[in-house]
């Protein structure tokens, strides 16, 4: 997937790095003609901007790239892939993987549809960096790719091909249910979700690994298209709703990266996958639903369809050999973007004693997440008088009230992370198009690599 990197630097053009406030010391050291070339061209050292060198012959010799305070290391050279020109380059005096990454997620292309715009420039990346780079790069493009291939092309069925092929890359099993009247019995809320639709629910349930090694579990909402329901969103809410099987994606990109890296972990991956459609089938404000683990739940909102097949998916995960990591990926609550914004991932975690190691996580690969709170008396909001619970809570705080309505499907209570996820970019910028985007993967693969290694 990922053709941007080369390991060999022969015949390769340099890229300096200079820090916005060392170009004034940098441009006094070069010629006079160097200095009149910039000046005159009108290059503003301001971060991230970037300039094309040339020999007096007319020779590309080099680019400068400068570098601010504020930016992150992956934003670097990000925009440059897809900007110069279609040639061989290499890095001066940097070894930093994360920078290398940059140039990587600039050159992502979705290319089902409509050719590239232009072949992506190369650049030289040193062998020692190559094989973790591209495992995460693969990782986010299969992120991306699943997300932004529209709905009637990315149904549950294709959800699950997806997991299949993975699973045949990987030598993994894979098992899909999909069977209607089983996943009515065994899976009452995934079947009453995926009922109004034509296309039909499934759970994909995928493993791999050393039984003997610690058992990490990832779990992803796979609603391939959200209308709402009979509480029918407005069009404009609707638009993106191909992005809301962005929890599934991104759990399948963490599950290759956690493959392709040989973590020593016994990896399970859940994906409860429906499209919430409107027909005359399709569930009703008021229903009540026996779930997996026997609780009754009333429909109060349609649209708050995605907790209820992540509750039965939870409750599957944590029946038999409790994992002791769980991770829930999920385009979940709008309340979410509220709190964090669209460029954040919001989690939620039942374990303190984590929370910090998970934050340092992040912040080592630059994928950037923050704690909400896991407010135990905001449950209050999820009581009705004629089930056990119902489906939404407060509308202030909607993103905890979520949190809090999965966790009473949790048995046993492992060690649990739920990343309420954007999963999407509706404005592009550098090392991050528009479109579908991976969000808190890689913060979750530094938090078990380590986690494996206690």
């Amino acid at each position: 997937m990922v053709s941007c990197y080369t390991d060999t630097k022969q015949d390769s053009v340099a890229i300096r790095l200079i820090k916005q406030d060392d170009y004034a010391n940098w441009l006094a050291e070069q010629s006079s003609e160097q200095q009149t070339y910039l000046e005159q061209s009108g290059f503003k050292a301001s971060a991230g901007a970037h300039q094309l060198i040339f020999s007096p012959a007319g020779l590309l010799t080099e680019v400068i790239v400068i570098v601010g305070e504020q930016q992150y290391k992956t934003e670097y050279i990000a925009k440059l892939s897809l900007l110069l020109p279609d040639r061989h380059f290499h890095l001066l005096d940097c070894d930093d993987e994360l920078v290398y990454l940059g140039w990587g997620l600039g050159a992502y292309q979705f290319t089902l549809y409509k050719k590239a715009e232009r072949n992506s420039a190369i650049l030289y990346v040193p062998s020692t960096l190559l094989a973790p780079l591209v495992a995460r790069l693969n990782a986010v493009y299969l992120t991306r790719d699943l997300i932004n291939t529209p709905a009637e092309d990315m149904a549950p069925r294709h959800i699950a091909d997806a997991a299949k092929q993975l699973a045949k890359q990987y030598k993994a099993d894979c098992i899909v249910l999909d069977d209607q009247q089983q996943l009515k019995k065994e899976f009452p809320a995934l079947y009453t979700v995926g009922k109004g639709s034509h296309q039909p629910a499934c759970l994909i349930d995928l493993s791999w690994g050393d039984k003997k090694h610690p058992a990490v579990t990832l779990v992803g909402k796979g609603v391939s298209f959200d209308t709402g329901g009979l509480d029918i969103k407005p069009g404009s809410a609707m638009r993106l709703m191909k992005k809301d099987m962005g929890g599934a994606a991104n759990v399948l990109g963490l599950a290759s990266y956690i493959m392709a890296a040989n973590l020593p972990v016994r990896l399970r991956v859940i994906i409860p996958s429906a499209e919430n459609s409107i027909s005359a089938q399709a569930m009703h404000p008021g229903d009540v639903i026996r779930m997996r683990n026997g609780k009754t739940v009333e429909i109060d909102d349609t649209d708050a369809e995605g907790r209820l097949i992540l509750a039965d998916a939870l409750t599957y995960a944590t029946e038999e050999k409790m994992p002791q990591v769980l991770f829930s990926f999920a385009t979940l609550t709008g309340a979410a973007r509220v709190a964090v914004g669209t460029e954040i991932a919001a989690y939620f975690s039942n374990n303190d004693a984590v929370v910090t190691a998970f934050n340092q996580a992040a912040k080592m690969s630059e994928d950037p997440v923050w704690q909400q709170p896991l407010y135990q008396p905001y449950a209050r909001s999820l009581k009705t008088a004629f089930a056990d619970l119902k489906n939404t809570g407060y509308s202030l705080g909607g993103a905890i009230t979520a949190a809090l309505f999965l966790q009473q499907f949790i048995s046993q209570a492992p060690t649990w992370f739920h990343l309420d996820i954007m999963a999407y970019n509706d404005v592009g910028r550098p090392g991050h198009p528009e479109g579908g985007e991976a969000m808190g993967i890689a913060a979750a693969f530094n938090f078990i690599q380590q986690f494996a290694k206690t």
